[in-house]
């Protein structure tokens, strides 16, 4: 397409974008086959797409891969229906005026599903910058907000190497070596805030990170504070189990995972130990997290405790109440619930069993933090999405963690950099593993259309199951509800929403929970925790209104059985989507398979929740620096002020429990930063697009190969990513050389390694000169004077760049043989 001689422009074009109007693209498409147009539609919703073809009278197969076709008579047009995922489409006139087009998902909805190249490349879910694409706001820890501009490959003495391109305000450029791709991550703010671009040459990043730093220190000492006055507390050590503990999980009419069990396991342990247990169990929706509770809060009464178990809306707890009581109603334990579906008497009674001691496990909302609420003997407080409650509750919640042990659930969690900058301040508990034949909800976005609900309905009616249909109107919920009468005779149809009375609401729950009704048509009320296996139709109206949280938390109200199950997620034909709803249902869309609640979790506004974890509102901050940089701040300070003499020695021990104390030590170290080396050695080190052909894929390994620690790991990196993709080609075997040389470099006290006038030069840090060490016998052609080592690069053969490594370990090696065997 440019201007060399010879150069030709191809007829292609930008294809017609159809942002949800299926009918209109399928009518498009008639007419273009009729045409005798040659038509290619690539789209993950191929099956659905095929029902709207069929409803503009053109027939269609879905089929795995697009098909040569043969020639055709002019006046033939041909159509290729495929499930699959590209990019975006196009269409091209030929020689004999007719036209080739594909369309993608993205001409058909506005948006299109990323591949997962980058998973196979080794993605780590710590890690974002492998999910930004060019023109999204990136954060360098030391140069500030940018916008990413891709990689570029620039020629440095001859040779070519990756750069990740960063475009900063006043159009200026920044150009970050692929080994220190550890410096940036991918902007994530408070919800629809928009960052301004830092200044180059200026102060303002400066200024912004010290505000920031300050404000973090305040933090970071409110948490030390707080646990290691628990760390100094003995709370109350529970015994072993009981031959009813094992009676009741021998009656579990499921599988456990095994993140579920090592939940368990953990959770128990804590409990028996003197120390007050605080641990956070991260799970997605429908993963097992209940299970887990309900054997910690019988665990603890029958060592003669009370348990409340704290949740933030009353629909949910009377599921819980329900849940416990179906666990637990073979055995003598009294459960009780206190939220606004208790009249003033129901309370007065349960409050008073509270202060007797009578009432073993209670379930509430709010109303159980409110002054008056006194228990006789509290051993264990359960609290389901924490980030949900406010500051002044979390002021009682700090208390009660001085006092018993504490378990917290959380669904779409912070994301788990945080915790991990925390290591050793709070327990954690990660259970990312599917229950046993569990699928994936199969999700499908579209415009309102009548028949597509009928047809939904109906569907999960044939199979015996039961629909959620979500309006998150009140004025307008009846309405519906009627439409969907006559839309659907056949249904039973009920309501529910926040605003009915409370005897009212819970009837309707409790019957549908019953199969008295088949459709539940209601607002966001189910949002958190409903378990009806029954239930795996899902139809959201006016999906475009909600939040992102909100629809992953709505979707994961069903498919909790072994049936496969649906989410419809329906936007008005009125109007447009506007680009931030266009964002998130893409984002829902794509996050389809199990466990991607922590995903989602960091598009959302869950980031703000993660500043009230804290007990503090954090989103200023967050909002100046972006979460990665900001929780990784936290982290440092913590981990300044639990070394310091006055923090108890318990504080700094990483968390003990079966398997944590291994993983959480590792993602320390992952996150401990290398000191800096400046590398300048004149090799041709990338990742080629013939290796690895996707952005996304280059980006998440060059990200794990930044955050190499070791030589072992390198090696573990080289074998791993061989056995994936094929064997590694010259340029990426020469990264992998320069981590090394790097790594070695830091252990052998090692600050830059260049090549100069055809040597290769190695300069000692600052006050660890050559001249006041202890060398070891150095090979033949090393000169070393005070501050520098020099060798001919000639003199160290072809494989120059493995004899540089050895000359560093060699180095390294004789100033700390023990350090440097940890390290290399």
């Amino acid at each position: 397409t440019g201007a060399e001689p010879g150069a030709f422009r191809l007829p292609f074009a930008t294809r017609d974008a159809y942002a949800g109007r299926l009918p209109q693209a399928a009518a498009d498409t008639g007419r273009e086959l009729r045409r005798g147009d040659r038509v290619v539609v690539v789209t993950q919703q191929a099956q659905r797409y095929r029902e709207v073809l069929a409803e503009a009278n053109v027939a269609a197969e879905v089929r795995a891969r697009v098909e040569p076709t043969p020639a055709r008579a002019a006046s033939d047009g041909t159509l290729a229906l495929v499930q699959g995922a590209l990019p975006e489409g196009w269409q091209v006139t030929t020689a004999d005026g007719r036209v080739v087009s594909l369309t993608t998902d993205r001409e058909l909805f506005g948006f299109v599903k990323r591949r997962r190249a980058l998973r196979r490349a080794g993605s780590q879910r710590s890690k974002f910058l492998a999910e930004v694409s060019p023109g999204d706001f990136v954060v360098h820890a030391d140069h500030g907000i940018a916008r990413f501009g891709g990689i570029v490959r620039r020629p440095v003495d001859g040779e070519e190497r990756d750069y990740l391109e960063l475009r900063y305000a006043a159009d200026d450029r920044l150009y970050v070596p692929m080994e220190q791709v550890e410096r940036v991550s991918r902007y994530v703010g408070p919800a629809e805030h928009v960052p301004r671009l830092t200044r180059l040459g200026t102060q303002e990043w400066h200024h912004a990170r010290a505000r920031v730093r300050a404000a973090v220190a305040i933090v970071a000492a409110d948490l030390v504070r707080l646990y290691a006055a628990r760390q100094l507390l003995r709370g109350h050590a529970f015994r072993a189990d009981t031959p009813w503990q094992r009676e009741l999980e021998a009656a579990f009419p499921y599988e456990e995972t095994e993140d579920q069990l090592r939940a368990i396991a953990e959770v128990k342990a804590d409990m028996e130990s003197e120390r007050p247990m605080d641990r956070l169990i991260c799970g997605d929706v429908g993963f097992g997290k209940t299970e887990v509770v309900v054997r910690a809060a019988f665990k603890a009464v029958m060592d003669g405790m009370q348990v409340a178990v704290l949740v933030p809306t009353t629909v949910l707890a009377q599921q819980h109440e329900r849940t416990f009581r179906e666990r637990l109603g073979a055995f003598p334990v009294r459960v009780e619930a206190l939220s606004r579906f208790q009249s003033d008497g129901e309370a007065r009674e349960v409050i008073t069993g509270l202060r007797s001691g009578e009432v073993d496990i209670v379930i509430g909302t709010h109303r159980l933090l409110q002054p008056g609420i006194e228990f006789g003997n509290l051993g264990l407080v359960i609290i389901d999405e924490e980030q949900r409650f406010g500051v002044a509750h979390k002021e009682r919640l700090k208390r009660m963690r001085l006092e018993v042990d504490v378990l917290s659930l959380s669904a779409t969690p912070i994301p788990r950099t945080l915790h991990m900058s925390l290591t050793g301040i709070r327990d954690m508990s990660t259970m990312e593993t599917a229950p046993v034949a569990r699928l994936p909800v199969q999700t499908f976005v579209s415009e309102y259309d009548a028949a597509l609900v009928r047809e939904a309905t109906l569907h999960e009616l044939d199979r015996g199951g039961q629909v959620y249909v979500v309006h998150n109107r009140v004025h307008s919920i009846d309405v519906l509800a009627d439409q969907l009468r006559e839309l659907v005779p056949e249904a039973r149809i009920a309501v529910g929403h926040g605003q009915m009375p409370e005897t009212v609401l819970s009837r309707v729950m409790e019957r549908f929970a019953d199969g008295e009704f088949d459709v539940l048509v209601c607002t966001t009320i189910i949002e958190s925790g409903i378990d009806i296996p029954n239930v795996n139709t899902l139809v959201v109206d006016q999906a475009d209104t909600l939040g992102l949280a909100q629809l992953y938390q709505l979707r994961g109200r069903v498919g909790r059985s072994t049936q496969q199950a649906y989410a419809y997620l329906l936007h008005s034909r009125e109007h447009m989507l506007s680009e931030v709803a266009q964002q998130r249902l893409a984002t829902i869309f794509e996050a389809n398979e199990l466990g991607a609640g922590f995903q989602v979790a960091l598009r959302d506004l869950e980031i703000r929740g993660a500043g009230n974890l804290l007990g503090q509102e954090q989103s200023g901050q967050i909002a100046t620096v972006g979460f990665d940089l900001y929780t990784s701040m936290l982290g440092e300070a913590v981990e300044e002020l639990r070394t310091q003499a006055a923090i108890p020695a318990a504080v700094a021990e990483p968390p003990s429990g079966p398997g944590m104390r291994k993983e959480l030590n590792a993602a320390a170290l992952r996150a401990r930063p290398l000191r800096a080396v400046a590398l300048d050695l004149p090799v041709s080190a990338f990742i080629p697009e013939s290796y690895i052909a996707e952005i996304e894929g280059r980006l998440a390994l060059y990200q794990r190969v930044a955050a190499l620690r070791s030589i072992a790991n390198v090696e573990a990196l080289a074998v791993e990513t061989a056995d994936r993709l094929g064997p590694l080609p010259l340029p990426l075997e020469q990264l992998l050389a320069l981590v090394r040389i790097r790594l070695a470099a830091v252990a052998a006290d090692v600050a830059a390694v260049r090549v100069e006038d055809g040597e290769v030069v190695l300069t000692a840090r600052d006050k660890r000169s050559f001249g006041a060490r202890r060398l070891p016998t150095l090979p033949a052609g090393v000169r070393v004077g005070r501050m520098q080592l020099r060798v001919a690069r000639a003199a160290l053969g072809e494989q120059w760049l493995g004899a540089v490594e050895a000359l560093l370990r060699l180095l390294a090696h004789a100033q700390a043989p023990a350090a440097v065997a940890a390290t290399a």
